[in-house]
C-alpha cells in the first residue's frame, strides 16, 4: 500500500455504523492495486448526527466518492446535489460520486443482489419472493426485483420507524411496475409462514444477525423454511448468520451477503473510476474464498 500512495492519490471512503467488519476496503484496494489505479479506500464510523459535518468535510477535501451503509442511507440524500432515478425511486443512497464538486447519489444494492442470484443460476423472474426489511437495502432489493420482472413480493417489517417507508415502497412498486407488492407486520408469524410457503425465495434484508444483533434471526421457527426454498441474507459478518444456520439445517440452498457486496461494489467501482472491477481476480482472493460463487452449505460463511 505504501508503495502505491503518492501526492496524487485520490481518497474514496465508506461511512456507516458499525463499519469495522466491512470487507469493502479490502475489496476495493485490491482492485485498485490490480489495475494500477491511484486511489485508496478507507472506512469511517459515521452516524446520522455526524453525517452533515462529514459530507461538508468530504466535499471540502474533494473525495472522489464514497459508499454509504446503515444508518446513513436514507438521510444522506438531503446533503447531496443530485440523485439518480434509481436512488430517487428507492429513497436511499449507497454510492456517492463527486464530479468537480457536484455530489450525485446512486443506489447499487438492488442490482448487486439480483446480479448475485443470476451469477449463481437462481431465476426469480416471474415468481414470488418474501423479503424482511423496509430500510435502504431492503427497499433497493425489492424495487430492483420488481423492475427486473419478479411477479410478487411480500414485504415484512416490524411496525417501527421503517414501516411507513415500507408502505411507500409498496405504493411505488404497485404504481410503477407490473409487480404486486404487499406489506405485512413481521409480528404476524402465521402470515409470514403462509407467504414463505408460497414463495421461491426468502430473504433477510435487515441488520438482524450482525452486531449488535449477532446470534438473532428474523425466523424463529425452523419449520418455516423448506428444503427447496432459496434463503438469502444481506449480512456477511459473521459469514453464517443465525438465519443461514437455520437454513442449512433445513436443507435450503442459501447465500450470505458477500455476493451482493461484491456486485454492488463492482458497480460503484465503475461509477468512480470508469473501469470494470476485476471481479474474477477479487473472487479468487482468500477473504472472499468461494462464498460469492456458490450458494450451498459448502460455501456458507
Amino acid at each position: 500500500m505504501t508503495e502505491r500512495i503518492t501526492g496524487h492519490t485520490e481518497l474514496i471512503g465508506l461511512i456507516a455504523t458499525p463499519i469495522r467488519h466491512s470487507l469493502s476496503p479490502t475489496m476495493h484496494n485490491e482492485a485498485f492495486a490490480k489495475l494500477g489505479l491511484d486511489y485508496v479506500y478507507l472506512a469511517f464510523e459515521v452516524n446520522n448526527q455526524e453525517l452533515p459535518d462529514v459530507i461538508k468535510g468530504f466535499r471540502a477535501l474533494k473525495l472522489r466518492g464514497w459508499n454509504v451503509s446503515m444508518p446513513n442511507k436514507r438521510l444522506i440524500g438531503n446533503y447531496l446535489d443530485k440523485l439518480t432515478p434509481a436512488a430517487q425511486l428507492v429513497g436511499a443512497v449507497n454510492t456517492v460520486v463527486n464530479d468537480h464538486g457536484v455530489l450525485t447519489g446512486d443506489i447499487t444494492d438492488g442490482t448487486g443482489y439480483m446480479r448475485n442470484l443470476k451469477e449463481n443460476g437462481v431465476d426469480i423472474i416471474g415468481k414470488k419472493i418474501t423479503i424482511v426489511g423496509a430500510g435502504g437495502a431492503a427497499t433497493a432489493i425489492c424495487v430492483q426485483a420488481a423492475l427486473d420482472g419478479v411477479r410478487e413480493i411480500s414485504i415484512f417489517n416490524r411496525k417501527d420507524e421503517f414501516y411507513e417507508n415500507g408502505k411507500r415502497t409498496v405504493e411505488k412498486i404497485n404504481s410503477k411496475t407490473s409487480c404486486r407488492a404487499t406489506l405485512f407486520d413481521l409480528n404476524d408469524t402465521e402470515r409470514l409462514r403462509t407467504e414463505i410457503a408460497d414463495s421461491v425465495l426468502f430473504g433477510n434484508a435487515t441488520g438482524v444477525g450482525m452486531k449488535p444483533l449477532e446470534g438473532q434471526s428474523v425466523i424463529k421457527d425452523p419449520s418455516m423454511l423448506r428444503p427447496d426454498l432459496i434463503v438469502t441474507d444481506v449480512v456477511y459478518s459473521p459469514r453464517q448468520s443465525k438465519l443461514l444456520q437455520i437454513a442449512e439445517a433445513q436443507g435450503c440452498r442459501f447465500f450470505n451477503g458477500l455476493g451482493m457486496m461484491l456486485w454492488q461494489g463492482a458497480r460503484a467501482f465503475e461509477i468512480w473510476t470508469g473501469k470494470q472491477m476485476p471481479v474474477d481476480y477479487i473472487r479468487s482472493l482468500p477473504f472472499l474464498a468461494d462464498d460469492t460463487k456458490k450458494g450451498s452449505a459448502s460455501s456458507a460463511r
